[in-house]
């Protein structure tokens, strides 16, 4: 898929192979405002934590900051080959959690490739990154054929963090509507997914196993709750390894006008206990900082494989980035 990339931006592209992205040779450029992509559908005033009798959750607290891995907020990145073996396609990686957890996976040494409606948000976003690390392609998960097979190409992982507003707004504008994002885009990427993917980890929504039942039927007047449980079955009946994430209510974000570096030192303020259950009974609300991590940990926990969790975020000191301690509220979720 050849590109035509906008001449107003910071610097210019190389072409590498069809549909993809080159980053020039690194060096900072001003950051520009981005609005976030994925959707908050909890009411406003819904913040407390209930589990009617059957839902499962579990709280972890330990001592230790909820941020992206601090160790490596300062590291240039850009200059330091990757020292893992995976490649994880970021669907959505611009949007409000995908740049957290893009963030996270450069901070990580985690190759990423980004299928990005506008490829010029990730150089403001992110900076200026050698290919090794980071590969853009433009693409729209709408359009079945902006999937080319090349994209797929050695990935290993993915994340799809894609989502619109629950009611008519401007960013339904272009057709970007919940059933065309999270009931058509989401099928039309599972269909192009090769069958070697390790892990598919869809980011959803708490309440959309409800939606016909208050509070949840007045945010699904448009239907977002329906399209995004219609594109988890989709996820479900793929044969794809995957693991579903159900965030409650965003907070902390999106960071519209944030650089990488001032991002990998974001934080989740209080809320860093993450509470994860099983079995749509959570209500409350989850820092998306939560919401990557939780994203990122999941592609390497096997336990998580073909499983689907609610995740909420509430005071109290979290699991940080430590994947035993996630491994460990993961495996509690599903035991209760």
């Amino acid at each position: 898929m050849a590109l035509k990339l906008s001449s107003q931006l910071p610097l210019p592209f190389q072409k590498s192979h069809k549909g993809s992205q080159r980053w020039p040779i690194p060096h900072p450029i001003p950051s520009t405002n981005l609005a976030g992509c994925g959707c908050s559908i909890l009411p406003s005033g819904v913040t407390s934590l209930s589990r009617r009798s059957g839902g499962r959750g579990v709280v972890h607290a330990v001592k230790e900051e909820e941020t992206l891995p601090s160790a490596l907020a300062e590291a240039d990145v850009s200059k330091t080959p990757s020292s893992s073996s995976k490649v994880v396609l970021v669907i959505g990686g611009t949007g409000g959690v995908g740049q957290l957890i893009v963030a996270s996976l450069l901070s990580r040494n985690i190759k990423s490739r980004l299928l990005l409606r506008d490829p010029s948000k990730a150089i403001s976003l992110f900076g200026i990154q050698d290919e090794n690390i980071i590969e853009v392609h433009k693409g729209d998960t709408r359009n079945p054929s902006d999937l080319d097979s090349t994209i797929f190409e050695g990935v290993t992982h993915v994340i799809c963090c894609t989502g619109t507003t629950a009611f008519p707004s401007k960013r339904w504008d272009g057709d970007n509507t919940p059933e065309r994002v999270d009931w058509e885009g989401i099928r039309n990427l599972v269909l192009a997914l090769p069958p070697t993917i390790e892990r598919l980890v869809l980011v959803s929504s708490v309440g959309v196993t409800k939606y016909n039942e208050l509070p949840w039927s007045i945010m699904n007047l448009f239907g977002v709750l329906k399209f995004k449980k219609m594109g988890e079955d989709f996820v479900r009946s793929s044969g794809l390894p995957f693991t579903i994430i159900r965030a409650g209510r965003l907070t902390d974000g999106p960071y519209t006008s944030y650089d990488l570096n001032t991002l990998l030192k974001a934080t989740a303020g209080k809320r860093r206990a993450v509470v994860i259950s099983q079995g749509d009974e959570l209500v409350g609300e989850v820092s998306r900082l939560v919401v990557a991590e939780a994203c990122i940990q999941a592609l390497d926990i096997e336990c998580t494989k073909g499983q689907i969790y609610e995740i909420n975020s509430i005071e109290g000191d979290g699991p940080g980035s430590d994947p035993e301690k996630w491994k460990e509220l993961f495996k509690a979720a599903e035991a209760n």
